[in-house]
């Protein structure tokens, strides 16, 4: 096989793994384990937390505005049943005070985030208290995953929370831009949406130069890296006044399959220890 038809394969390879990607996401985040297994399997479930609040946004922004309305749907009740599961695994699991103080908070906190969720269909009127809700359950998710990576007090288990929190970026990303594309704060949202950029570019290069990343880590990284690519141009169009539904659904499906690689990278990293 010559050079060019090497390409060629290796594209519709990617393509097909892409495709895959975004049809298996909804599915494909529904760990197995019923219970935490140890501090790296904590980190990444406490992560996951902070993704998830993430993700709803996501999803109620995007039913709002009928963008990828069947996938939206099945993310969104996906997400509030895997956050609640999860909840409970983490209470049950937390072996010092102030980190059951944190999860009672967040208990708490993610009530009130549910009940926005649920207690009417999306609508422009209620985006901004539906955010305001989410961002809390999101800063007590995070508060709780430095305590767990704190309890660790390994390189590993800060590996774990940052390949963790790649995956909450990506959905980040993607509500900010929803929410700006409705109206919801625009100004603000794009600040944010370029800071939550940075942020995210900053910790791939950190995890790809991390002495712990094996090879089979790094090739994630590098699928990952590809599919932001596709993510930050349509992510652009917000800025270029061109965030149609085309845009919309783009950034919607691509987050997706950012964070289905980044599940895969945040678990891998978890299983080192």
């Amino acid at each position: 096989m010559n050079e060019a038809a090497a390409s060629m394969v290796g594209r519709r390879s990617l393509s097909r793994r892409c495709w895959c990607l975004g049809a298996a996401a909804v599915l494909a985040l529904r760990p197995a384990a019923a219970q935490v297994r140890d501090l790296n399997d904590a980190i990444n479930k406490a992560g996951r937390q902070r993704m998830l609040s993430q993700r709803c946004a996501k999803a109620w922004l995007a039913l709002g505005q009928q963008v990828r309305p069947d996938l939206a749907d099945k993310v969104l009740a996906e997400s509030m049943a895997l956050f609640e599961r999860q909840l409970a695994e983490l209470r049950a699991f937390a072996p010092a005070p102030a980190l059951r103080a944190t999860y009672e908070q967040l208990d708490v906190a993610w009530t009130a985030c549910r009940t926005t969720l649920v207690g009417a269909p999306p609508a422009r009127a209620g985006a901004e208290a539906m955010l305001a809700v989410a961002a809390r359950v999101l800063a007590l998710a995070d508060e709780g995953t430095q305590q767990l990576e704190q309890l660790s007090g390994r390189p590993l288990g800060r590996l774990v929370n940052i390949a963790g929190r790649q995956r909450m970026l990506s959905q980040r990303m993607a509500a900010l831009y929803l929410g700006a594309s409705w109206g919801v704060q625009p100004a603000a949202a794009v600040q944010r949406l370029e800071q939550a950029r940075g942020e995210f570019t900053q910790a791939m290069a950190l995890l790809k130069a991390a002495p712990e990343a094996t090879t089979a880590i790094r090739a994630e990284l590098e699928l990952a890296d590809q599919q932001y690519s596709f993510f930050d141009s349509a992510l652009r169009s917000l800025k270029a006044g061109a965030a149609d539904g085309r845009a919309q659904a783009d950034v919607f499906t691509t987050s997706e399959r950012i964070l289905q690689v980044m599940e895969g990278v945040t678990g891998q990293f978890a299983r080192l220890g």
